[in-house]
């Protein structure tokens, strides 16, 4: 057997793996997106029935308030209140983060490496971890149920990954670029918005998928800083499902589906930055 047949057999191998892997890592999702086009019956039927007997709306027509079947879920206010949080806590994020790195990628100041090792080590601690801290302080402040609160919570929690990750793209973008252009009349900040914001964004919208996608699925700080439809956020609402003796398995996969809609729509938006970002930054200076 010659190389570059060897070579293409490898490469035929290696694609059908990575495919089979790929099958058995959305199987559960998949069969998550078929449960919410399905009556519940057939969710709990014996033996399961994989591809759905007939496709419908009436599980997401359920939960809307539509038709003869209602469930008394505010999905709407859910939704607006997931949307209002991710979207302010990322835009925070993100301006915070660009500031951050461009400071630890450009300029020097005292104690800068412990700085920035702190802000690594605090990504590290589990959200969970701060679960009952986070709650005893909000409630003194009187943030908890509150649109604010979460904003706060997930702006931190995003804050030390996004001034990592900038701070990355800013390294690769030559310092000699901004200082030609500061020569030729541009000020600092005229420079940074002209020639680096540019070649650096495809990384700030990378930065900016990964924070939305964190606020938008987190649960475990969300159920315990949330009571009301003020501000439940849509993981949160799913719990809204389970009774004392039921579990209302289609509703649920339902609004799961509404929660999974916004991140695709928004993945396929920004893919050219995102993959764009991700390699750019793979390697940092």
């Amino acid at each position: 057997m010659n190389a570059s047949l060897r070579k293409r057999l490898v490469a035929i191998a290696t694609w059908i793996a990575t495919f089979l892997l790929m099958m058995i890592i959305c199987l559960p999702g998949l069969w998550v997106v078929l449960t919410g086009f399905r009556p519940n019956r057939e969710v709990l039927s014996k033996p399961a029935i994989w591809i759905p007997e007939q496709f419908n709306l009436n599980n997401f027509a359920k939960i809307f308030g539509f038709g003869a079947e209602q469930v008394a879920i505010p999905v709407p206010a859910y939704f607006t209140n997931s949307l209002v949080i991710a979207l302010t806590s990322t835009a925070i994020a993100l301006i915070i983060g660009m500031s951050g790195g461009y400071a630890f990628a450009r300029f020097r100041f005292p104690f800068k490496n412990s700085i920035f090792l702190g802000l690594m080590l605090s990504r590290t601690v589990p959200g969970i971890a701060l679960s009952l801290p986070v709650f005893m302080i909000w409630s003194r402040l009187g943030l908890i149920d509150t649109k604010m609160g979460m904003i706060i919570v997930y702006t931190a929690l995003n804050i030390p990954f996004t001034i990592w990750l900038i701070d990355g793209f800013f390294r690769q973008v030559p310092k000699e670029m901004s200082e030609a252009a500061q020569v030729d009349g541009c000020t600092r900040w005229q420079a940074f918005w002209r020639v680096e914001f540019p070649l650096a964004k495809s990384g700030i919208a990378s930065a900016g998928i990964f924070a939305f996608l964190t606020s938008w699925n987190e649960y475990a700080l969300a159920s315990q800083l949330t009571r009301s439809t003020d501000s439940k956020t849509l993981p949160v609402g799913l719990m809204d499902f389970t009774a004392q003796f039921t579990i209302d398995w289609a509703g649920m996969s339902a609004m799961a589906v509404i929660i999974i809609i916004p991140a695709l729509i928004l993945t396929f938006l920004v893919q050219k930055h995102l993959i764009a970002g991700l390699t750019f930054g793979g390697v940092k200076g």
